[in-house]
């Protein structure tokens, strides 16, 4: 009996196997088909993650990518999103699928699609969706013969260009067509279909010109518009209010003129309207925001007054009226449910707001700064607890500093700079934990400074210069160990200088006081520093020689001392100025302070932009650094595949952006700086510190190339737009990401309102994405390990979509030290001499615990890796703000955290790598159903 079982079992399973196929009733011309597909792709994608394990001998429907009816007697859906395919050979073959009702092949490397592709999917009966985009499309966009059933085309995010004109004019089904980010020029498409009915129409990011078109109005069931970031001229027509169903219009960034519509205040299901940065003007009218929840009106030429009533309707959560020419008061009446209030840069005048803030639970920015508001601060801001960021500078404010600021638990940015403040400065501010940036300079403020303000921990910026405080800097400043700049001077301080933060790096600033004596010996200490300011003070004895070794150092300032003594020799790449100081010996070959001077005026930086300066993604971006010699200077515009190199001359710099006021974050590689055009567009500038011994460039083409290779990764990374290679110093330009970076988000200045959960998976998906592709080296010819990844180095160009920074630092630089961020470093980095692709993967993970418990990396003074394992219940870690009561949210966060812990392993071995776990996530996200 058991030699007869062991003869037949064979055949049994052979048997099984062909019963399989049979209960699933799936056509076998529609296996054939599936199966030359996954010939081909397996040829394309090589030993890629998306194939790994699949068993052709199983039916299609079980396969990574196929979905088939409910009884699998049919195929249904095609997703082959992030394959890292390459090749469209395999697009015809899927037409033959003739029950296809979805194709989605987005996030790949296509370069372009078949004909026979367009011409046989068309007959497909039941195809309703097709989705292109995030690939390498070039050419023009193909007619779309058929595709009668057809409701969403999406080919955004590719390098299509040319006319769109009929190519859609036979898509009498279409509801949403998505175009974005191409190279598309001419008129605004309006031949969408014959029976208009479109729902959704993205256009943004290309180079429509000409005037809006009134056609649209045809499109009586549009429920989205954006138009964004396009050449648009002329003014938006009137009737536009006759689309009853709309509920997002945007318009940001063209050139649109006139005034804003009346009839806009009529559509009861408008929900968000955004049309900065273009060249309205008159005044804003009456009722507008009856309905929205989002208002952006900012960096256009509107006058008159706000209206009494633009703040008061109860939906409404954020309004941006930045940098306009309104006058007359700020209302008085506020939504309850505001979250973003931004009303600088204008001609504001009066009292400040009589609004009742103890009201205004949910308002988490508020900036007023740039106008010329007068009267004292009111108390009642100290009601307002979840702000986050209080901008109130350059203005005239007078009285005294509320001393309830100091009850606002949640401040993380307080700016109260260039205004008449007299008085102290309260203590109770030591209270604000969260604080980073605190700036109360230019005002008159008199007595000391506070010795508890010691214990603001998270501060890395404070500004106090331009007062009149007087006494001595308080003993334990030390203690502020994160903190990169030090503002002090203008003011009236004296006595001994203490042992200053070891963190610092932008600059410490102690001019125009009463300091004397010695310069202090603690100074040499400051290794990372790079500006030092002692000038117009009473320091006396020699120039130290240990200033010559700072290695940060990129300008001393000496100036109106008792200095005396011989000039220590500095680098070439530090200004150091000296006049004023009568007994300095200057011995060949140190120049002489005027000689200093004259070479300082020749270090300038600028920006240059076109004459009509907008934010378009094809926007020509140059910085360039005009030296002494230009021929160590070499700028370079990134376009397409090619970097284009100029020799630009300036003889007057129009802006200078390295400044400390600029910075957005720093450390020993790079410092990021923020920048903003006189348009009003921000851009975000990296400047790379290559004379630090520790960092080289491998060589200048490779540099090159790397970034060129970078800018194909515009899905998931921070993408160059220009750079400038000089001897000391590069810089890198990119577009500035709308929402910061991660950790502001999450810890920073917040723009918005918490993160709910879907937003915070999909950050999550979105990183292991674009790790999953560099770590794969499926575009480059080996993978990239980067150096340096934590919620500092994402940056978020929208809320629910991260982009990796800092990229070509692994790509093309040594570096004999590790810049991993305290918090993020794993435990084998201790031997390990090398960054390594599960090192990565550990600093994601403790970026995973960041967004599931809304903590930082340095949470209770403890590393939040460790600090997690101290709960037995993993349950009460996650963040509460967004658990809620949702039972199963709950659930999926601690699945998620699961994943993050496995991350965190000890061992680099048990650690998932990118690509595996990216599927993981998948899955988890189709069972959560987000």
């Amino acid at each position: 009996m058991q030699a007869t079982m062991f003869v037949y079992l064979p055949s049994i399973l052979y048997l099984s196997f062909f019963s399989h196929l049979v209960l699933s009733q799936l056509p076998p011309y529609q296996i054939n088909a599936m199966t030359k597909v996954y010939d081909l792709l397996q040829n394309d994608t090589g030993s890629s993650f998306v194939w790994n394990g699949t068993d052709k001998t199983s039916t299609p429907c079980s396969w990574k990518g196929v979905s088939c009816n409910s009884n699998n007697s049919f195929l249904t859906r095609v997703t082959f999103s992030l394959f890292s395919i390459s090749s469209s050979e395999f697009l015809p073959f899927i037409c033959q699928i003739d029950t296809l009702e979805s194709l989605d092949v987005s996030q790949n490397f296509l370069s372009s699609i078949p004909n026979e592709f367009i011409t046989v999917c068309g007959g497909i009966s039941r195809l309703k969706l097709l989705n292109f985009s995030g690939n390498k499309l070039e050419g023009f966009l193909p007619t779309f013969t058929g595709f009668g059933k057809l409701e969403s085309l999406d080919f955004s995010f590719n390098d299509l260009k040319g006319k769109v004109d009929l190519q859609l004019d036979g898509l009498n089904s279409l509801k949403s067509l998505n175009l974005s980010s191409n190279m598309f020029n001419g008129s605004v498409p309006t031949s969408l279909g014959k029976f208009n009915r479109l729902e959704e129409l993205h256009l943004s990011a290309n180079s429509f010109e000409g005037e809006f078109p009134t056609q649209i109005v045809n499109f009586g069931n549009l429920t989205l518009i954006d138009l964004s970031l396009n050449h648009l001229s002329g003014v938006i027509p009137d009737r536009l209010g006759e689309l009853s169903k709309l509920q997002v219009l945007i318009l940001s960034a063209n050139s649109l003129s006139g005034t804003i519509p009346q009839s806009l205040r009529n559509i009861t299901t408008l929900t968000r309207f955004t049309a900065n940065q273009n060249n309205f003007v008159g005044n804003i009218p009456f009722g507008i925001t009856t309905y929205l929840r989002n208002l952006d009106l900012s960096f256009n030429k509107l006058n008159g007054t706000i209206p009494q009533d633009l703040l008061f309707p109860m939906n409404l959560q954020f309004v941006d009226l930045t940098s306009n020419k309104l006058e007359g008061p700020v209302p008085s009446n506020m939504s309850i449910n505001l979250i973003r209030l931004r009303l600088g840069q204008n001609a504001l005048n009066g009292s400040f707001p009589s609004a009742s803030f103890e009201s205004l639970q949910s308002l988490t920015y508020l900036e007023l700064d740039n106008n010329q508001l007068t009267g004292p601060i009111p108390s009642e801001l100290g009601k307002c607890q979840k702000l986050a960021l209080l901008n109130l500078a350059q203005n005239k404010l007078s009285g005294v500093i509320p001393v309830e600021l100091g009850d606002i638990s949640n401040l993380q940015v307080l700016s109260l700079q260039s205004n008449n403040l007299v008085g102290e400065i309260p203590s109770n501010i030591s209270q604000l934990n969260r604080l980073q940036r605190l700036n109360f300079s230019w005002n008159s403020l008199t007595g000391s400074i506070p010795s508890s303000l010691s214990n603001l921990r998270s501060l890395t910026n404070l500004n106090l210069q331009g007062n009149n405080l007087s006494g001595r800097i308080p003993v334990d400043i030390s203690n502020l160990n994160v903190l990169l700049e030090l503002q002090l001077g203008g003011n009236q301080l004296s006595g001994p200088i203490p042992d200053m933060p070891l963190s610092l790096q932008i600059a410490l600033n102690l001019s125009h006081n009463l300091f004397q004596g010695p310069i202090p010996s603690s100074f040499s200490r400051l290794t990372s520093l790079e500006v030092l300011d002692l000038s117009y003070n009473r320091f006396s004895g020699q120039i130290p020689d240990y200033l010559t070794g700072m290695g940060g150092l990129t300008r001393l300032v000496l100036s109106n001392n008792q200095l005396s003594g011989v000039v220590p020799k500095f680098g070439s790449f530090v200004s150091v100025e000296t006049d004023g100081n009568g007994g300095l010996i200057y011995p060949s070959p140190v120049a002489p302070p005027q000689a200093a001077a004259i070479k300082r005026k020749s270090i300038v930086v600028a920006v240059v932009v076109p004459i009509a300066c907008v934010a378009t993604i094809a926007v020509f971006v140059v910085i360039a650094i005009s030296i002494s010699n230009l021929d160590q200077t070499q700028v370079y515009w990134i376009t397409g595949d090619s970097l284009h190199q100029f020799q630009i001359k300036l003889s007057k710099a129009m802006t200078t952006i390295c400044r400390p006021i600029n910075v957005m974050q720093s450390n020993q590689f790079y410092t990021y700086y923020k920048v903003m055009m006189p348009c009003g567009v921000y851009y975000c500038i990296k400047r790379i510190k290559k004379r630090n011994r520790s960092v080289s460039l491998h060589s200048l083409e490779r540099f090159k190339q790397g970034l060129v290779n970078i800018c194909h990764l515009s899905n998931y990374t921070m993408v160059p737009l220009a750079c400038v290679v000089e001897s000391d110093t590069t810089y890198i330009v990119y577009e500035y990401p709308q929402h910061g970076t991660l950790f502001d988000l999450l810890h920073g200045r917040c723009d918005d309102s918490t993160l709910d959960w879907k937003s915070r998976f999909d950050i999550v998906v979105g990183i292991c994405r674009g790790l999953a592709i560099l770590h794969g080296g499926s575009l480059f010819s080996n993978q990239i390990i980067l150096f340096h990844i934590s919620s500092s180095s994402i940056f978020m160009k929208h809320l629910n979509q991260p982009l990796i920074g800092d990229i070509e630092l692994g790509r093309a630089f040594n570096s004999s030290q590790f810049s991993v961020a305290v918090g993020y470093v794993p435990p084998e980095y201790a031997y390990v001499m090398k960054v390594t692709e599960a090192g990565n993967m550990y600093s994601f993970g403790v970026i995973m615990l960041e967004l599931l418990t809304g903590k930082p990396a340095i949470s209770e003074g403890t590393e939040l890796a460790k600090w997690i394992i101290q709960y037995e219940d993993l349950g009460e870690v996650v963040d509460s703000r967004v658990s809620g009561n949702s039972v199963q949210v709950h659930q999926q966060m601690l699945l998620v955290l699961e994943i993050a812990l496995q991350c965190l392993s000890v061992s680099p071995n048990e650690r998932p790598d990118a690509k595996e776990l990216l599927e993981t996530l998948l899955n988890l996200g189709q069972q959560f159903g987000i």
